[in-house]
């Protein structure tokens, strides 16, 4: 079967207007996509914040095409009102849509050691550190640039024997990494319970005992000190948190910091020079880690 698709970009004003004139007419699928340069990063739960400028996607069976132009006709007739603009078909034939879904995840390797596999791949029998990840809905699979830095500091720095705290942990995967490089215990937080969710499930798959990740909502995790601060967030709550996250973690402790733009660095240095020592930053694509020595 083919599939047809209707494409066109808009304003976050307009946004609905054509999404439920594409449901009215039959769309499978409404897709939206950033169109500019302005990308929304952890919003809170239960936000659904969009860009201001939107690509829109709508997809039909090759049945629906009367419908198809239908809409393309009635978008048409009121580009100017709703402020949309390169509007154009493409023709989709049949594919295995969950295979090629699956292709876009292989095994990633950070630093020396440490692997993530996704659960349909072929594991090796080796002496690697292997952590089994698939693709959900809390952050955290390896891809992003501070996900990626986190994960190389712990490979090239073993926490073995610490205790640990993940705050903002996402899908779980530092404090699995933290577990599986040799850390007695990890706390994990995030302000989203799903994040909460998706930690447990995942320390399930990798065969972590019950009672080695505590997992908790930020009001509720406990305030005894750990040995490592693991924070791979955002610069405006690592600046907002910076007393509290040192005050969690050892005299002669370390805090590794991610989810900071290069343009970022100063701000953040200036706010953690009083709290730390031996200060260090390292950068991937445009984002940076910093690791540091609590005072």
């Amino acid at each position: 079967m083919m599939w047809l698709q209707l494409i066109c970009q808009a304003s976050k004003e307009t946004e609905p207007l054509i999404s439920e004139a594409a449901e009215n007419r039959g769309a499978c699928s409404i897709t939206l996509a950033d169109a500019g340069d302005n990308p929304v990063l952890e919003p809170l739960p239960n936000e659904t914040p969009l860009w201001d400028d939107i690509i829109i996607t709508m997809l039909f069976r090759e049945e629906e095409q009367l419908l198809i132009d239908q809409l393309e006709t009635h978008l048409n007739a009121n580009k100017d009102a709703w402020q949309i603009s390169k509007l154009h078909q493409e023709i989709l034939e049949e594919q295995q849509w969950e295979r090629l879904w699956m292709d876009d995840f292989h095994p990633m390797k950070f630093g020396e050691n440490l692997w993530i596999y996704p659960s349909w791949s072929e594991v090796p029998e080796d002496d690697s550190v292997k952590i089994m990840l698939d693709p959900g809905l809390a952050f955290g699979t390896g891809t992003h640039a501070t996900t990626a830095l986190c994960l190389e500091w712990l490979d090239q720095n073993p926490p073995t024997g610490k205790s640990v705290v993940d705050y903002g942990c996402g899908s779980g995967i530092l404090a699995i990494a933290a577990i599986k490089l040799g850390a007695t215990s990890v706390v994990a937080t995030d302000i989203d319970n799903q994040a909460l969710i998706a930690t447990v499930d995942n320390q399930e798959k990798n065969d972590i005992p019950n009672g080695t990740i505590h997992c908790y909502l930020p009001e509720d995790m406990p305030t005894d000190k750990v040995d490592l601060m693991l924070a791979n967030i955002l610069c405006g709550p690592l600046i907002e948190l910076a007393e509290s996250l040192c005050a969690l973690t050892n005299s002669g402790g370390t805090i590794v910091l991610s989810g900071v733009l290069e343009e970022q660095q100063s701000a953040l240095s200036e706010v953690y020079q009083p709290l730390c020592k031996d200060i260090q930053f390292e950068t991937q694509d445009g984002w940076v880690r910093m690791s540091a020595t609590v005072r």
